[in-house]
C-alpha cells in the first residue's frame, strides 16, 4: 500500500495533459472482442481499471499489446466464455463484457462485479436488456449465467434506470445488439460522450448505428465486424479535476492550462465555475483552456443529472472548492445519493459540511489544515488531493489504490504544476478496502 504525502499551499501554474478517458476506454476494450481482426486504441490511460480489463482480455485468450497509450488486440476464434472471479471482482465496469461476450459466442458466465462502493448500482437493467434480446440468465454461485442458443434478435428496450439512463447498460446493449438478428431500438439511451465515443469506435468496425448521443439509438445488426484503429476521447472527469485544482490553487496571474480536452464536453463543468467568480478561457478550438482562480469566489449549487447535465464524478470535487469558497454552497446528487463519504474526511481537515438525504451543505471556511485522511472511492480520493493543496501543512491521504483507477500519473502531473506530492509506503495501514 502507498500513500500521498502533499504540503499545502503551493500556487499551482504551467500546463498539463488530459489523459484518454477511462470511461470511454474500458468498453471499447471489451468491445475488441467483437472481432476477430486486430483493433489498435490509441490514447489508452494507463490506470488500475484500463490494465484490469487488458488482463480480463488476455485471460479470456486474446492477444493484446500495450505500448506508450497504444493498445492492441486480436481475439482469435475459440476464446474463452467464462471470466475470472479475481479479475472481475475489482471493478464494477467488467460487467461491459457482458455485451461483446454474448454478441460473438451467444454465452458468457460473469461473475457479479466489484467496484466503488458508493450505493448500489445494480446489474438488473443490464440483464433484463439481454433478456429482451432473447438471452437466458440464471444467477449461480455469485456467477451470472448466460446463454442464447439461437442467437440474438433485435427488439425495442427501455433502458431508464431509478436514477435515469444508465450509461453501462446503453454500452452493453449497443455492443450485444451489433451482431443480433434484425433490428434494436434503445429507449431512454444514455448521451453521455463516453457512449457516443462507444458508437464511433463500433462504426468505425463495420457496425451500424444511428442516433448515439441521444435518448434514442437504432442499432441494425450486421453478420461480422472487422477491425479498425481508434482514438479514445479526452477524459472529461480528469480535465474537470485539474479546472478545480487551478481555480482553487493556480497561479492568480498565469493561472494553469490544460491541454487535449474537449469543450463541449466541458461546458457544464466549467460554467460553474466562471458562474463562482473564476475564470475558464478556451482557445478557438476548445482543445485547450486557461482557468484562473476568482479575486472574490462566490458559492455555488450543483444537482446532478445525467448528461448534459452535472456530473455526478465531479461533485466531490466542487465540494472541496465549496469548502473554502466564502458563504453557502450546496451539493445534491440524484445519481447516487450516497456518495459523500468525503465529507466526512474534509471535515478532519476543517470543512464545515452538513449531509443529509443525499445533499451537502458546505458553510464555506477561511482555511484548511492538512491531516491523515482516508479515501474511500476513486471521485472522493481526487477530493481529498485537491482540499490537500489548499491546505495549510501537510496531508497524508492513504489508500491510493483509488486514485490510480482513474487518474494516470496524478501526482506527476501535479509536480508538474509546482505542487509538492510524494507518495510513500504506507507500513502502517493494513486497510486494502
Amino acid at each position: 500500500m502507498e500513500k500521498l504525502i502533499v504540503q499545502g499551499g503551493k500556487r499551482l501554474h504551467g500546463s498539463v495533459n488530459i489523459s484518454g478517458s477511462k470511461n470511454a476506454s474500458l468498453p471499447i476494450l471489451a468491445a475488441a472482442l467483437l472481432t476477430d481482426e486486430p483493433i489498435r486504441i490509441s490514447r489508452v490511460p494507463d490506470v488500475s481499471d484500463t490494465n484490469y480489463m487488458i488482463q480480463i482480455l488476455s485471460q479470456l485468450g486474446a492477444s493484446v499489446e500495450r505500448s506508450s497509450g497504444t493498445v492492441r488486440i486480436e481475439s482469435p476464434d475459440g476464446i474463452s466464455s467464462m471470466a475470472s472471479y479475481e479479475q472481475v471482482r475489482k471493478m464494477r465496469a467488467s460487467i461491459c463484457l457482458l455485451g461483446p461476450m454474448m454478441a460473438r459466442m451467444h454465452r458468457c458466465t460473469l461473475p457479479l462485479p466489484g467496484g466503488c462502493v458508493i450505493g448500489d448500482r445494480p446489474v438488473d437493467l443490464h440483464l433484463r436488456a439481454i433478456q429482451s434480446l432473447g438471452a437466458r440468465v440464471r444467477v449461480k454461485g455469485g456467477n451470472m449465467i448466460i446463454e442464447a442458443p439461437n442467437g440474438l434478435v433485435g427488439t425495442t428496450i427501455d433502458m431508464r434506470g431509478e436514477n435515469g439512463p444508465t450509461v453501462l447498460g446503453t454500452d452493453n446493449l449497443m455492443m450485444a445488439a451489433v451482431l443480433a438478428h434484425g433490428t434494436t431500438v434503445i429507449e431512454s439511451a444514455a448521451r453521455e460522450p463516453e457512449v457516443v465515443d462507444l458508437a464511433n469506435f463500433l462504426i468505425r468496425m463495420g457496425a451500424r448505428i444511428e442516433g448515439a448521443g441521444s435518448r434514442t439509438i437504432t442499432i441494425h445488426g450486421v453478420e461480422r465486424l472487422h477491425g479498425c484503429d481508434h482514438t479514445v476521447i479526452p477524459d472529461r472527469i480528469e480535465a474537470g479535476t485539474f479546472m478545480v485544482a487551478a481555480a482553487m490553487m493556480g497561479d492568480k496571474e498565469k493561472g494553469v492550462r490544460l491541454n487535449r480536452i474537449c469543450r463541449e464536453h466541458m461546458t457544464v463543468i466549467s460554467d460553474l465555475l466562471v458562474e463562482c467568480g473564476h475564470s475558464v478561457k478556451y482557445n478557438d478550438a476548445g482543445t485547450s483552456a486557461v482557468v484562473k482562480p476568482a479575486t472574490e469566489p462566490k458559492g455555488g449549487k450543483i444537482v446532478t443529472a445525467p448528461y448534459s447535465g452535472y456530473p455526478t464524478d465531479m461533485q466531490a470535487q466542487m465540494t472541496a472548492l465549496f469548502a473554502l469558497t466564502p458563504g453557502l454552497s450546496v451539493v445534491k446528487d440524484t445519481i447516487f445519493p450516497q456518495r459523500f463519504m468525503h465529507c466526512a474526511e474534509l471535515g478532519r481537515m476543517g470543512a464545515n459540511i452538513k449531509v443529509d438525504s443525499g445533499t451537502a451543505v458546505i458553510s464555506g471556511v477561511e482555511a484548511l489544515s492538512g491531516a491523515p485522511v482516508r479515501a474511500s472511492d476513486l471521485r472522493a480520493s481526487a477530493a481529498l488531493v485537491l482540499a490537500a493543496l489548499a491546505a495549510e501543512g501537510e496531508t497524508e491521504i492513504r489508500r491510493l489504490h483509488h486514485i490510480d483507477r482513474g487518474y494516470e500519473l496524478l501526482d506527476d502531473k501535479l509536480l508538474m504544476l509546482g505542487a509538492d506530492v510524494r507518495r510513500a509506503p504506507d507500513v502502517n495501514n493494513c486497510d486494502c478496502d
